[in-house]
């Protein structure tokens, strides 16, 4: 193989707000893995948190790295062993490696492993790259008509569905959803999928709002009312439109220092309230009386778990649609661009992709 041959491009982070698109070694396949050829990304909130913040937590940037786990991409290689997998094949793919071993993932939790290795999760490699090599496990086929832009959406759609599946939600359960971002429009959309009756949104940009009301799950709008925080009392407004009672679930997918309070405060006595927002300050705050006394369920999530499948199955019976949320596109030429845009919540964006191949 030629030199040419053997390196490709990715984007890399080198401090805040520094992304560089430089040359890297192309990746090889072992055993039980495939080379991929990476179709488009999806510019997630965590990626943003690395790229303004330089951290999620605990979590911090100290070495240059590439970001990027929301993705598709196209088999242009196998290693040895794997099965199941063709060459030129369009899968999406779980961005989570997973030991399979601890606690956690023999009793069927892998998102909560200890040992997992998340793509762009520092120090490990992400996907704003032109290849990645991932376990063959990892790869899900995506039957035809699907484009690259709807198999990198599949993630967090993912993270949407284990975010409903952990409230329980009923058919005929009224919620609360706070904050209009991908994440809490795709939450309202699987929550309006499995039944929920009625849906107030809270969100303080007008554009995300509108979408909301407009942003159907399969024919009906996800929003059965937008609210504006920052000039109605949510709280309150909430509590008049379900009568006194509260919701049965409210999900927080803001990371707003008041959302999390928000969220317990219009949930009903004996509800759920479950975490989806990563604040920036590492912290949220309750009102302690509040959940004592309602003997609320809070639920924090961390990413998802045996989710493509059903993924696949929602978008393909047109139950969620996650084409629309990808309202801008970039070449991975232009990721720095379109991180500010996605950074600063600018031209309407909702989710921002980089095509980094237009075919195979």
């Amino acid at each position: 193989m030629s030199e040419l041959q053997n390196t490709m491009r990715a984007s890399r982070l080198h401090g805040v707000r520094d992304l560089r698109v430089e040359g890297l070694p192309r990746p090889a396949p072992g055993p039980g893995e495939v080379l991929l050829k990476v179709a488009a990304v999806g510019t997630c909130g965590s990626d943003v948190h690395y790229y303004v913040e330089g951290r999620i937590g605990d979590q911090v940037v100290t070495a240059p790295i590439t970001m990027g786990h929301e993705f598709s991409a196209w088999v242009a290689g196998l290693g040895e062993g794997v099965t199941g997998l063709a060459v030129g094949q369009l899968v999406a793919v779980e961005p989570a490696i997973h030991c399979g071993e601890c606690e956690c993932c023999q009793h069927g939790h892998p998102n909560l492993c200890p040992n997992v290795r998340f793509c762009g999760t520092p120090p490990i490699d992400g996907v704003f790259a032109e290849y990645a090599v991932m376990p063959a496990e990892n790869c899900f086929p995506l039957p035809e008509g699907f484009t690259p832009a709807e198999g990198a959406m599949l993630e967090p759609l993912g993270v949407a569905i284990h975010t409903v599946d952990l409230a329980h939600l009923k058919p005929g359960y009224t919620v609360a959803v706070l904050g209009a971002g991908p994440i809490g429009l795709l939450t309202a959309a699987v929550a309006r999928a499995a039944g929920a009756s009625e849906i107030y949104v809270t969100e303080p940009l007008a554009y995300r709002r509108a979408f909301a009301l407009q942003y159907a799950s399969a024919g009906v709008a996800v929003a059965d009312a937008a609210l504006n925080p920052e000039d109605t009392d949510v709280v309150a407004e909430i509590m008049r439109l379900t009568g006194g009672r509260g919701v049965d679930v409210a999900f927080e997918a803001a990371g707003a220092p008041e959302t999390p309070d928000q969220a317990v405060r219009v949930t009903r006595p004996g509800g759920k309230v479950v975490v989806a927002g990563i604040p920036s300050e590492d912290a949220m705050t309750f009102t302690a009386s509040v959940v004592r006394r309602k003997g609320l369920t809070i639920k924090m999530v961390r990413r998802m778990k045996h989710t493509y499948p059903r993924a696949i199955a929602l978008v393909q019976k047109g139950l969620v649609d996650v084409a629309s949320l990808g309202t801008h596109t970039f070449p991975l030429e232009r990721i720095a661009e379109a991180f500010e845009i996605v950074a600063a919540y600018d031209d309407g964006v909702l989710r921002a992709v980089i095509q980094v191949a237009d075919a195979f």
